[in-house]
């Protein structure tokens, strides 16, 4: 009989040589000579003159021209750096806190093995990262180098930046995972005593210490710019920024969320097949699911939340620019708003600590607690907090704004539209995933009569209606905020209501330490329970004795693992929670980003507006080609988990080993990981490119298409991440009450409720969760790419655009086609093999 070729041997052939790098290569190479004679053409008839529109013209006035609290507005924003630094080293103080707090030498070794994998996919991730920045920089070389006849010094300014944009975002993310195994080990340690309080405080404080050194490093580069920057080399600078940091949380995120999905559900079917606990250290795929723990739910959850409040900001300055022709209130509303990210970065800090002693005096002696409480309390408080601070700090800072005593209060009232969204959000989220939750009670009811076809089901139901709600309130306070837009702001910019919108996805993150804490506490709270399995603990010779000498703790193994399981549930609810502010974010600032395009186009809003209607057939087309690559992004990243994944479980299924064995070989469990990370970087591979190429070909079609398609993407992405988010979300609590609460793993409910789970987890933290940066990329990215096609079909007519923007479109097309084709799981069905074959051993 014809020998069938092992897994191993399979995805040696699949990735032979890293062959899809070689192909990125190959492309890349291919792109910029194309690039390279189309600049020898254009160079031809190019006269040299800066001809810069929208971003690329933008200049910064001088921040002096207006006074705040008898400061001119370069002295209020040095004050500024302080609070940054100030963020940086609550930051730095906790993670040294976390890293010297007590832990058994068996727990630590788990998390070090942890992040040594964590590292090694970094680094991966990080050599890819500037293959797809090649990308860019060609775009970035040809736009501002040629058409807007830039000198080679400020091109390269540009690029710099784009270049600190994924900086930015790759190094908050090694900071995270670096923070968060040292936490995980901590909080398996810290159950041990059976207490809830300090099981509830180490993630959150971690959580906290990433937050607070996200947003003041990002905020710390963006006053750089404002400040030492040129006025008329910020503005290319502040987009290019943008651009690298969303660039680097669209990879981070899509090859993330691949990678945790892959490694959970590849660990997870394992305790169906083989009938064993979760985290069992046998499990080859365990070590791998944490590793995806941070770099799911971790790496690209920091990454992200990096990029959108960098590109939020960006949006609103670009608007402020574009829209206020006023310099002096341009100056003054520029203040306001870095005076409103500052504050809001004192606001997180000054709530944690009210938050954490109220918790203590309540929790801190008690054997029970509700851990989703505090969280829900920290929430609220810095909510309250933030709007407070908001009216105080825009009364002082802007009490008559272009001769109006008014606008401080209404401008304070539509951020704070968006603060409170930031606390009603997660508490709608709640209604459909937290574990007391009645739409999740429902789909564990409904699994056991009907298992896990109707689990998957009531699942369903539960994103649905989630979409309905939060869709609902959003509008709802968009509307509040068109409402106070109309009173009085008109008069010093144009679309005032667009401003207005900014101002809303602005105040979605006016809790931005906090927002980033709660989603941080998940991966820490799922780590902590793998850890304590993973590290055989209770196997320990004299483990007793030596921790009560050592430590002088008494053990209760048993409370430890109720406690660990119970906190793992609150993870749960609050990842659920994070997520659909961060991708509200992406379609509310969205509009804003939009509106910079949509200026460039019309000339300030004179020209062509009527092509921005349901009569202009391109503008049609593009809304409705928009819905379309929504959803071949969905079927594409869920696509690279189910084909990643079935080379996991074929991988785990030939070489676990359930007698003799303790635990699972380092060996089989980094080949295990080295599966996960070859799968998340093709899949990534062909999404990104065909995301790329598809943005340059829709801008070259027709301007007005491109619009339509960039309106539409929000549109359609925010109702689909929600579903997806919300309905993974319940069907993972499902699983966590039957665990915790029914106390019935093993039985045939339990295995219903994996199965819903494993439906949910590229749900919930693969396709809705990357929609965010890649809505946010394109935007960014298509104001380069409009502008380069409006330059080139004014100098050489709209048949030479519409030729590229088929090229384009076919290349795009080709990625498409490989993100599923080239990524079949294949029909062959596979022999046996035993295991000592299959590893070599």
């Amino acid at each position: 009989m014809k020998r069938v070729e092992s897994t191993e041997k399979k995805i040696k052939k699949d990735f032979a040589g890293t062959r899809f790098q070689r192909i990125a290569f190959y492309l890349l190479a291919v792109f910029s000579s194309f690039v390279v004679q189309t600049i020898s053409v254009v160079a031809q008839t190019h006269d040299g003159a800066h001809r810069g529109g929208g971003e690329a013209s933008l200049v910064l006035p001088d921040l002096t021209r207006a006074s705040f609290l008898g400061l001119d507005g370069r002295t209020i924003l040095f004050i500024g750096l302080f609070a940054c630094l100030f963020g940086m080293l609550f930051g730095l103080t906790i993670y040294m806190q976390l890293k010297n707090l007590p832990v058994h030498r068996a727990m630590r070794e788990i998390s070090e093995l942890i992040y040594e994998t964590c590292k090694t996919y970094l680094i991966t991730q990080g050599k890819f990262l500037l293959i797809l920045e090649g990308f860019i920089a060609v775009i970035i070389v040809l736009y501002f180098g040629l058409l807007l006849g830039f000198e080679a010094s400020r091109v390269l300014i540009i690029l710099l930046f784009s270049l600190i944009g994924i900086a930015g975002s790759y190094g908050v993310a090694w900071f995270g995972i670096r923070v968060n195994t040292f936490a995980n080990s901590r909080t398996a340690f810290a159950s041990l005593e059976g207490k809830p309080f300090p099981v509830y405080s180490i993630p959150l404080r971690a959580g906290m210490s990433i937050g607070m050194l996200l947003i003041s490093v990002e905020l710390l580069i963006m006053l750089f710019i404002l400040l030492f920057v040129p006025g008329d080399y910020a503005g290319p600078c502040f987009i290019g920024f943008a651009i690298g940091e969303s660039l680097g949380a669209a990879a981070l995120r899509i090859a993330g969320g691949i990678f945790t999905k892959i490694a959970d559900i590849g660990s997870d079917l394992m305790k169906i097949v083989f009938g064993i606990k979760e985290d069992d250290a046998r499990n080859p795929g365990v070590i791998a699911d944490c590793t995806g723990d941070n770099a799911g739910d971790s790496i690209g959850p920091t990454a992200d939340g990096f990029e959108t409040y960098g590109v939020t900001g960006v949006a609103l300055i670009t608007f402020i620019l574009l829209g206020v022709p006023n310099p002096t209130v341009q100056v003054q509303l520029l203040v306001w708003i870095f005076m409103m990210r500052i504050m809001m970065v004192v606001a997180s800090a000054l709530s944690y600590f009210i938050n954490e002693a109220i918790a203590r005096a309540r929790y801190g002696n008690a054997t029970e607690m509700n851990f989703e409480q505090p969280l829900t309390n920290l929430v609220w408080l810095t909510s309250i907090i933030s709007i407070a601070l908001t009216y105080v700090v825009s009364y002082l800072i802007i009490p008559d704004l272009g001769g109006d005593a008014t606008l401080w209060w209404k401008l304070a009232t539509i951020i704070s539209c968006g603060t409170l969204a930031g606390a009603i959000i997660p508490e709608l989220v709640k209604v459909f995933t937290s574990t007391e939750s009645r739409h999740v009670k429902e789909v564990v009811t409904s699994s056991q009569e009907g298992g896990a076809s109707l689990n998957i089901l009531s699942g369903f139901v539960a994103g649905n209606f989630s979409a309905y709600w939060l869709g609902v309130g959003i509008v709802a306070l968009m509307t509040v905020a068109y409402y106070f837009s109309a009173m009085g702001l008109s008069a010093l910019m144009v679309a005032a209501p667009v401003f207005a919108f900014g101002l809303v996805a602005f105040g979605f993150l006016g809790m931005g330490p906090v927002t980033i804490a709660v989603d941080s506490y998940g991966p820490v709270t799922d780590n902590a329970q793998s850890v304590y399995e993973l590290s055989l603990i209770e196997q320990v010779p004299n483990v007793e004795e030596e921790i009560r000498r050592d430590f002088g703790r008494t053990v209760h193994f048993e409370r430890a693992k109720h406690l660990l399981e119970a906190n793992d549930g609150a993870g749960n609810t609050f990842k659920a929670t994070a997520k659909p502010v961060l991708i509200g974010t992406a379609v509310v600032g969205a509009t804003t980003m939009i509106f910079s395009i949509i200026m460039a186009l019309t000339a300030g809003l004179t020209t062509n507006t009527q092509n921005l209607s349901l009569l202009h057939a391109p503008f049609v087309l593009g809304v409705i080609t928009g819905g379309a690559m929504i959803y071949w992004f969905t079927g594409a990243s869920t696509q690279a988990v189910t084909t990643g994944a079935y080379r996991a479980v074929e991988f785990i299924k030939r070489n676990i080993r359930l007698e003799g064995v303790e635990k699972a070989s380092v060996a089989d469990s980094k080949r295990v990981v080295e599966i996960c990370t070859r799968y998340a970087q093709r899949g990534m591979f062909n999404i990104f490119l065909a995301i790329f190429f598809a943005t340059l070909a829709f801008a070259f079609v027709e301007p007005y298409f491109f619009i339509g398609y960039l309106i539409s993407i929000a549109v359609f992405g925010l109702y689909q991440a929600i579903f997806m988010a919300n309905a993974g979300g319940a069907w993972d609590n499902a699983k966590k009450i039957v665990e915790v609460e029914l106390k019935q793993k093993g039985t045939e409910l339990h295995a219903a409720t994996v199965v819903g789970d494993t439906v949910g987890d590229p749900f919930k933290d693969t396709s809705s969760v990357a929609m965010n940066p890649v809505i946010k990329f394109t935007t960014l990215f298509g104001l380069l790419a409009v502008e380069l096609a409006v330059k080139l079909t004014s100098d050489y007519g709209a048949s030479a655009s519409h030729a590229l923007a088929a090229a384009f479109l076919a290349v795009s097309i080709i990625f498409v086609w490989r993100s599923f084709y080239a990524m079949r799981i294949g029909v062959e069905r596979l022999e046996t093999q035993p295991a000592s074959q299959a590893t070599g051993d």
